[in-house]
C-alpha cells in the first residue's frame, strides 16, 4: 500500500482550479469562548477539510494572526472566512435573521443523539468552552442541541474532536431546510 501525495490527493479532487472554486457546504461554525488556541487553530484545519462556509470566532476564543492557531491549523486560516463577535448571542441574532438553523453540540435535558437529527441548512453550529460549554444564555436561543454519547468514564470529548464529528456528520447528512 503506498500512502498519495499532496498532489495525487488534489488531482484526484479535479485538480487545484477545482479544489478553489468548488462550492463551499451552507454551515457556519461558532465558536463560543473556546480558550485554547491550539483547539481553535484545530477547528480552523477541520472546516477548509470539510469546505465550511464560515466561521464565527466569539467573547475569549482568540482570533488570527497568532502563531498558535497558524501552526495547528496548518495554514487554513488563510483559507476559511472568519469573523469576530464580541457577544455570541450578536451572532446568533444575525444567524438567525439570514435564515441559520441554530444547533449547539452540547449535552442538554433536550439534546438529541447527533446521528439521529436531520440537519437542515443553512445550518449554524455553535460549539463551546472546553470546561464550561456554550453559556446559558446562548443555549436559550438555538433552535436544537445535539450530542455526542459517551461510553467510558470521560463526559466529554475535546472539543476540536467534537468539532470535526459533528461537521463531517452534518455535511454528510445535510438536508434543504
Amino acid at each position: 500500500m503506498k500512502q498519495r501525495t499532496q498532489k495525487e490527493n488534489i488531482k484526484l479532487k479535479g485538480g487545484l482550479r477545482k479544489v478553489k472554486t468548488s462550492a463551499k457546504n451552507d454551515i457556519v461554525v461558532v465558536l463560543d469562548n473556546i480558550k485554547s488556541m491550539y483547539n481553535v487553530g484545530a477547528i480552523f484545519r477541520t472546516c477548509e477539510c470539510a469546505k465550511v462556509k464560515k466561521i464565527i470566532l466569539c467573547g475569549i476564543t482568540a482570533t488570527p494572526p497568532r502563531d498558535k492557531i497558524y501552526k495547528t491549523s496548518m495554514g487554513t486560516v488563510d483559507l476559511v472566512e472568519w469573523e469576530y463577535f464580541h457577544d455570541t448571542t450578536q451572532a446568533i441574532k444575525k444567524l438567525k435573521d439570514d435564515g441559520y438553523c441554530i444547533m449547539a453540540l452540547e449535552q442538554t435535558d433536550n439534546s438529541v443523539h447527533y446521528k439521529t437529527v436531520g440537519y437542515p441548512k443553512p445550518l449554524a453550529i455553535i460549539l463551546g468552552h472546553e470546561k464550561n460549554g456554550i453559556s446559558r444564555k446562548v443555549l436559550n436561543m438555538v433552535d436544537l442541541a445535539v450530542e455526542i454519547p459517551m461510553y467510558g468514564q470521560a463526559n466529554s470529548l475535546n472539543v476540536a474532536t467534537s468539532a470535526g464529528i459533528i461537521i463531517f456528520e452534518a455535511i454528510s447528512s445535510i438536508k434543504p431546510k
